[in-house]
C-alpha cells in the first residue's frame, strides 16, 4: 500500500512533467479508438443499408457479377427472362414476386451537362421502381415514374446538384440515351453511403438498360408469413434447377457485405498500421520522459533505498506510476477516439459519403483494446527506467542527481547496433539482387526492420558525430551560444539519441515512399516515352466501357489518322500441355501495334491480329511451353470456342500491358455474338502529321456531351499518373504526420525536462552574465540541432529504404530511379523550424526562472 501511495504521490507531483507523455499516449490510442469506432460505423451503416435493399430471397442469373466486380464489359448487366417471375409465384412459400432490374453502367448528366453521379467512389445506379424499394426508400415529394419521359432521382442526390421536379435529366447507357423529367425524389429511410440513384418505369428500364422488353436482372421473392427463407430458397432450388443464382435475404447482405469488407479491411489496417508508428514514436518519448525523472531523483530514490525500501519497491513504484500515466492517456484517448471518428466521417460527408451520426458504433472492445493497448506500451516503455530506478544504492543519495551511464553497457549497446545495421544492410542489399519481387520483398522487409532497429540502438554513438558535424554548420554562427548548445546536446547521447531516434521513424517513412513515389512516375514516363506510340488515349476514369454514341462521335473526328479500339475479353485458355485457365484476352484492331510498341522475342505482332491468330507474353510461353506455330484452344465466355495460332511472342520486360495476350477485334467478334461483344475499355488515337492540336480539340469536343470520358494526350496522362500517386502520397503523409507530432512531443518534453534538471546551472549561467535572450536562444539551438540529428538519421534511412525498393519494383518494369531531392530539401530544412518550435514553451520557462531561487534548488 506504501508503494501505491508513493507512485500516486510522485505522479501527481511530476504531473506537469507526465503531461506530454499523456499526450503522446492520448494521440496514440485516439487513432486507435478512433480508427476502430469509424470501420464499425461504417459496418453499421452498410448492413443496415444491405438488409433494408434485399428482399426475403433473390434469384438472379447464375453468371450475375459480384457486388464488387466492375460493371459489365457490355456495360449491359446480366438478365433472365421475365416468365421466371410467374414460375417463381407458383412455388410454394412464395407470398409474391417481383423482377428488377439494376445496372450500373450508366452515367447521369443534368441539363448543363454535368455529371451528377457519386464522387466518392460509390456507384451511380439506375432501376426501376419496385415494392421491394418502400423497404428502404420512401417517395417524399412528387411520385414514381410512369412513362419513358419521367424519371425519380433520390433526395441526397438533388440535394447535392441542386435536382428539383421539373428538371431535365440525361441518362447515358451502352443502348442510347434516356431524356426525362424528374417527376418525383424518394429519400433514404436509412443512411444512404453516396450511391446516386435514378428510377424509371419497369418497361423503360428494361429497354435502356437491357436493350429489349421481357429481361428482369433478379426477381425479388416475398416469402408467406410463418415460413423461412431457407425453405423458400429451397423449394425454389426444386422447382428451378440449378439455372438460377438463389440467395436469402441474409446471403445476399453477406455477399454485399463481404464486397464492402475487403476496402474496409484495408483502410482499417493501414490506420492502424499509422496508429502502431505513433506508438512506437510514443515509446521513445516515454522511455525518455522515466529515464529523465529517474535520474533527477536519483537521491530520492537512494535515500528511499537507504531507509529500507528494497528493489522490488523502488521497480513497482516507477511502473505503478507508468500505469497511471497509461491509464489517464488511454480514457483520454478512448474519448478523442470517438471525436476523431465524427470527424472522419464529417470529412468523408464532404467528399461525397454519406455517414450519420445516428449509426455511431462504440462496441465495448474499442475501449478495452484501446485502455490496454496504451496501459501495456506505456508500462513496457517504463520497463528499463524501472530496472534502472531499481538498481540506485543507498549511497546515492549522497551524489549528484544524473549519474553517469554504465560505460560498458554503452559499448555493448554500440556493438548490438553496429551488428544490427550491418546485418539489416547486407538484407537490403541481398534484396536488390533478387531475381524474383516475391523473394526479394522478404529480404526487403527484414533490412528495414534490422536497420531501423539498428540506428535507433546506435542513436547514442552517433549522436556524437552528427551532433558536432551539425553544430560546425549550424551552431558555430552564434557564438559561445552555440557552442554551449552544441555540449548541451553532446552531454547525454543517450537521450539526445532517443529523442533524435523518434523524429527519425515518421522522416523515414516520408523519405522512403517519397523515393518510391518519385521512382515509379519517372519510371511511368520513361516506359509510355518508350512503348505508347498513341497521340491520344480516350478512357473512363470509373472503368465504364466507351459507349457506342461516343465511339461513334470519336470515330467522325476531323484530323485523325486512326482510331483504335481495345476491348477485354473473358476466356478461358487451353495450352498444348493440356493446361486450362482463365484469362483475359486484349483484343484490339492492328493499329494497336503502333500504339503500343512492344518487342516481340518470337514471330511478328502484326500477324498477331490476322485471322485466328493470337500474341502471348513470354513468361506465359516458358511456363507452358508455348511456341511461334502452336495452337491455343480458347473458349470465349458466352460464346463459342476457337484455335488460335501464337503468331507471336511478346516481351514481358515492360511497366505497360505486361502479359497481354492479343488478338484482333475482329477475331472476338467472329466467336462471340453480337450482345456479349464488350464495350471498349480504352481508345487510342493518332493524329495526322502536323495536325496535333487540331486533333486534340476535334477529339475533346466531339466527347462533349459525354463528361465521364476523357481524351489525354501523353502530357496529360503523365501528369494525370504523378497527380494520382501525388494525391496518395498526400494522405500517407498526412497520416504520419501523427508520429512527426508525437516525436515534436519527444522533443518538447526532453528539453522540458532537461532545463528542470539543469536549473541551478541555467541560474549560474544567468548569474555570471547570460541573459534571458541569449538563454533562450541557447535551448532553440539545442532543439535544432537534436531535431536536425533526427531528420538526418531519418532521411539518409529512409532513402536507403526507398532506394532498395526500387531496386525491387525495377523487377515489375520500374526500373528508374529518381532521389526527389527537392523533397528532401524542404523535410530538412522543415525540422529546423520543427525544433524551433518545439523549444518555445521550455525556452520561454526557462527565461522566466529567478535566478537566486535557480541557484539554491537542490
Amino acid at each position: 500500500m506504501t508503494v501505491v501511495k508513493t507512485s500516486v504521490r510522485n505522479f501527481l507531483a511530476h504531473k506537469g512533467r507526465m503531461a506530454l507523455s499523456a499526450v503522446a499516449v492520448l494521440l496514440s490510442v485516439a487513432f486507435v479508438s478512433g480508427t476502430l469506432v469509424f470501420t464499425d460505423t461504417m459496418n453499421t451503416t452498410f448492413d443496415k443499408l444491405f438488409a433494408s435493399t434485399s428482399s426475403d430471397v433473390t434469384v438472379s442469373p447464375k453468371d450475375a457479377a459480384a457486388p464488387d466486380d466492375s460493371p459489365s464489359g457490355t456495360g449491359k448487366p446480366e438478365s433472365l427472362p421475365a416468365s421466371v417471375v410467374g414460375r417463381v409465384e407458383k412455388s410454394p412459400g412464395v407470398k409474391s414476386a417481383e423482377g428488377a432490374v439494376s445496372s450500373m453502367s450508366v452515367t447521369v448528366v443534368n441539363s448543363e451537362n454535368e455529371n451528377v453521379g457519386a464522387s466518392s467512389g460509390a456507384p451511380t445506379i439506375a432501376g426501376n421502381w419496385t415494392d421491394n424499394d418502400l423497404k428502404s426508400m420512401e417517395i417524399t415529394s412528387g411520385h414514381a415514374p410512369r412513362g419513358p419521359t419521367e424519371v425519380m432521382i433520390d433526395a441526397d442526390t438533388a440535394d447535392k446538384h441542386d435536382l428539383k421536379i421539373g428538371d431535365e435529366l440525361r441518362t447515358i447507357v451502352v443502348t442510347g440515351d434516356l431524356n426525362a423529367k424528374i417527376v418525383g425524389i424518394a429519400t433514404f429511410k436509412v443512411t444512404n453511403p453516396g450511391a446516386a440513384i435514378v428510377y424509371f418505369d419497369t418497361e423503360t428500364a428494361q429497354r435502356g438498360l437491357l436493350g429489349e422488353t421481357g429481361l428482369f436482372t433478379q426477381v425479388n421473392v416475398v416469402a408467406d408469413n410463418g415460413v423461412s427463407d431457407d425453405q423458400v430458397k429451397a423449394d425454389l432450388a426444386g422447382s428451378l434447377g440449378g439455372t438460377y443464382k438463389l440467395q436469402t435475404q441474409k446471403e445476399a447482405a453477406d455477399a454485399n457485405r463481404d464486397s464492402m469488407g475487403s476496402f474496409l479491411d484495408v483502410m482499417k489496417y493501414a490506420m492502424l498500421g499509422f496508429a502502431g508508428i505513433a506508438f512506437l514514436v510514443g515509446i521513445f518519448l516515454i522511455v525518455n520522459t522515466f529515464s529523465m525523472l529517474v535520474a533527477q531523483r536519483t537521491r530520492e530514490i537512494g535515500l528511499m533505498r537507504a531507509i529500507g525500501s528494497s528493489r522490488k519497491q523502488v521497480n513497482r513504484s516507477v511502473l505503478l506510476e507508468a500505469v497511471l500515466l497509461g491509464i489517464v492517456g488511454s480514457v483520454a484517448g478512448v474519448a478523442a477516439g470517438v471525436g476523431l471518428a465524427v470527424g472522419l466521417m464529417e470529412l468523408m460527408s464532404s467528399m461525397g459519403m454519406e455517414l450519420s451520426t445516428n449509426d455511431l458504433t462504440v462496441k465495448w472492445t474499442t475501449p478495452a483494446i484501446g485502455l490496454a493497448l496504451g496501459v501495456i506500451v506505456t508500462v513496457l516503455a517504463a520497463y528499463i527506467p524501472a530496472r534502472r530506478a531499481g538498481k540506485i544504492s543507498p549511497v546515492a543519495a549522497l551524489r549528484d542527481a544524473g549519474t553517469p551511464a554504465d560505460g560498458r553497457a554503452g559499448r555493448i549497446r554500440g556493438a548490438i547496433g553496429l551488428l544490427l545495421t550491418a546485418g539489416g544492410a547486407a538484407a537490403l542489399l541481398v534484396s536488390t539482387g533478387a531475381d524474383k519481387a516475391s523473394e526479394g520483398s522478404l529480404y526487403l522487409g527484414v533490412g528495414v526492420v534490422f536497420t531501423l532497429i539498428g540506428f535507433v540502438v546506435i542513436g547514442p554513438l552517433l549522436a556524437g558525430f552528427f551532433v558536432r558535424v551539425l553544430s560546425a554548420v549550424v551552431l558555430r554562427i552564434f557564438g559561445p551560444v552555440g557552442r554551449m548548445a552544441e555540449r548541451n546536446a553532446l552531454r547525454n547521447p543517450r537521450r539526445t539519441g532517443a529523442t533524435g531516434a523518434a523524429l527519425m521513424i515518421g522522416l523515414a517513412l516520408v523519405a522512403c515512399l517519397s523515393v518510391v513515389g518519385s521512382s515509379m512516375v519517372a519510371s511511368a514516363t520513361d516506359e509510355l516515352d518508350k512503348t505508347v506510340g498513341a497521340d491520344f488515349i480516350i478512357e473512363s476514369g470509373t472503368g465504364q466501357p466507351i459507349v457506342p454514341q461516343a465511339q461513334a462521335a470519336l470515330e467522325k473526328a476531323p484530323d485523325i489518322a486512326h482510331i483504335t479500339e481495345y476491348k477485354s475479353i473473358e476466356t478461358k485458355l487451353t495450352t498444348p500441355d493440356g493446361k486450362t485457365v482463365s484469362e483475359d484476352l486484349s483484343a484490339a484492331d492492328s493499329t494497336y501495334a503502333q500504339d503500343l510498341r512492344r518487342e516481340t522475342v518470337a514471330g511478328k505482332l502484326t500477324d498477331a491480329y490476322g485471322k485466328d491468330s493470337m500474341s502471348v507474353g513470354d513468361t506465359y510461353a516458358k511456363e507452358h511451353g508455348v511456341k511461334v506455330g502452336d495452337e491455343i484452344t480458347v473458349a470465349f465466355k458466352g460464346g463459342e470456342n476457337a484455335k488460335l495460332k501464337v503468331a507471336a511472342i511478346t516481351s514481358d520486360d515492360v511497366a505497360v500491358d505486361k502479359g497481354a495476350k492479343y488478338i484482333s477485334t475482329a477475331t472476338a467478334e467472329r466467336y462471340l455474338p453480337a450482345e456479349k461483344v464488350p464495350g471498349n475499355v480504352i481508345m487510342f488515337a493518332a493524329a495526322e502529321d502536323g495536325k496535333e492540336k487540331e486533333a486534340y480539340a476535334a477529339l475533346k469536343d466531339s466527347l462533349a456531351a459525354y463528361p465521364q470520358y476523357k481524351v489525354q494526350d501523353q502530357t496529360d496522362f503523365k501528369q494525370d499518373l504523378k497527380d494520382q500517386i501525388g494525391q496518395l502520397l498526400n494522405i500517407v503523409y498526412g497520416l504520419l504526420g501523427l508520429a512527426i507530432i508525437v516525436a515534436v512531443l519527444g522533443v518538447v518534453n526532453t528539453l522540458a525536462l532537461s532545463v528542470v534538471e539543469r536549473t541551478r546551472e541555467i541560474g549560474l549561467l544567468r548569474a555570471i552574465g547570460l541573459s534571458r535572450r541569449q538563454l533562450r536562444r541557447m535551448i532553440r539551438l539545442e532543439s535544432v540541432v537534436i531535431a536536425l540529428f533526427g531528420a538526418l538519421l531519418g532521411l539518409g534511412l529512409g532513402m536507403g529504404w526507398g532506394t532498395a525498393a526500387q531496386k525491387l519494383l525495377a523487377l515489375e518494369g520500374l526500373g528508374v530511379l529518381e532521389i526527389p531531392w527537392p523533397t528532401i530539401t524542404g523535410v530538412f530544412v522543415a525540422s529546423a523550424f520543427v525544433g524551433l518550435f518545439a523549444a518555445l514553451v521550455p525556452a520561454f520557462r526557462a527565461g522566466r526562472m529567478n535566478v537566486l531561487n535557480a541557484i539554491a534548488t537542490d
